[in-house]
């Protein structure tokens, strides 16, 4: 009698197993059921050649803003803190006062931070706010008076009165001092050292005058006619490539390796992310059930985005390689049905060792007492 009944409720739990079966299983019958809590809450969508191409159409692709490239560097002015060497030829004396067998910076002239300098016969002169050729002329002009036709030259030793800054996932983070050669943003970054498996490429900020713009590197620099070297920095401007630790890609269900994924660049599309993680579990996994959940972090205020890719398609695997994801999106591989089963039995058959022991051991100690 005992044995019938484990018999019996093996085979209810059997008939239920679909509903009862362990792991991770992603319903999404009712999604999209009016009056349902998830049709408020989800939006499921297929993943078609029809959806790439709308997306395609409305695809907006990364541009630097006008004011940026307007920005054109002028003649680079004097400030507080440069150190200016004057060259006054034929006369040593004024070029190198301290002997000319000392180092050229013993022989540099600071500007002070009222913007002045002090030289021979002429004294105080007004340095800031002048270009080199405009201070090299001034100069020129007030030695004639004590020097017959002067040939007087000028240039920049150390540039410390202008300077950009760089931080976030780079090298060498720090100032970028602002000289007469105009840099780039590129050439800033060149500098910097960027440091390509910690930085999020996708999000360098630039401070300029209170307003934060934003650059898509990875795009601006994919794109023809890339304008990136065209922006050039200014005093004051701050640069920060944020690192990427924050930005993830989550693949799990019936893959081979489930795992996070760091998101580096836009160029992340399903495809490579279900290679990057052995692709999908041939033996457990169900093609139809492919999915990509977008919005999960803002369910709160907004719906979420559930895409469906049926990977047992002959196109699916093109579809694939087009869908681009985005950080955050969780991608989610859903077991067969066969899989479930087989989890329902492996859960199942120590029970029914157990059911069976209990009955053998009852059925002896009847046919022991019957003796």
């Amino acid at each position: 009698m005992i044995r019938s009944l484990s018999l019996a409720v093996l085979a209810g739990l059997a008939l239920q197993g679909c509903m009862f079966s362990p792991g991770q299983y992603l319903d999404t019958s009712e999604i999209g059921t009016e009056g349902s809590p998830e049709s408020s809450r989800v939006e499921l969508i297929p993943i078609t050649p029809k959806l790439i191409a709308q997306n395609a159409a409305t695809y907006v692709s990364s541009s630097i803003p006008e004011e940026l490239l307007a920005f054109k560097p002028k003649a680079y002015k004097i400030g507080p803190n440069d150190v200016l060497y004057i060259t006054v030829w034929d006369h040593p004396e004024l070029t190198a006062p301290s002997g000319p067998q000392q180092q050229i910076d013993a022989n540099g002239r600071l500007v002070r931070p009222d913007g002045s300098i002090f030289y021979p016969y002429i004294g105080q002169v007004d340095a800031a706010g002048k270009s080199i050729e405009e201070l090299r002329s001034t100069i020129a002009q007030r030695l004639a008076q004590y020097v017959d036709s002067p040939q007087v030259d000028l240039s920049v030793l150390r540039f410390a009165s202008q300077k950009a800054t760089m931080s976030g996932a780079v090298l060498k983070a720090g100032p970028l001092p602002i000289t007469t050669s105009p840099v780039n943003i590129v050439e800033a970054l060149g500098a910097a050292e960027v440091n390509a498996q910690s930085a999020d490429l996708s999000s360098l900020t630039l401070t300029r005058d209170g307003r934060e713009y934003v650059l898509n590197l990875d795009a601006l620099n994919a794109a023809k006619g890339s304008q990136l070297h065209n922006v050039y920095l200014k005093d004051g401007d701050q640069l920060y490539l944020p690192y990427n630790d924050r930005k993830k890609i989550y693949v799990m269900g019936e893959v081979l390796a489930p795992q996070a994924l760091t998101f580096k660049t836009k160029g992340m599309n399903l495809a490579d992310v279900v290679g990057s993680v052995g692709g999908l579990n041939q033996t457990t996994s169900n093609g139809n059930a492919l999915y990509v959940i977008r919005g999960a972090e803002n369910l709160e205020t907004e719906p979420a985005k559930v895409y469906q890719l049926d990977a047992q398609s002959p196109v699916a695997f093109a579809v694939a390689t087009q869908f681009e994801l985005k950080p955050q999106d969780i991608v989610y591989v859903g077991p067969a049905q066969v899989t479930r089963w087989n989890r329902l039995i492996s859960q199942l058959l120590p029970s029914a060792t157990i059911l069976g022991t209990s009955a053998t051991a009852t059925n002896n100690l009847s046919e022991a007492n019957s003796r």
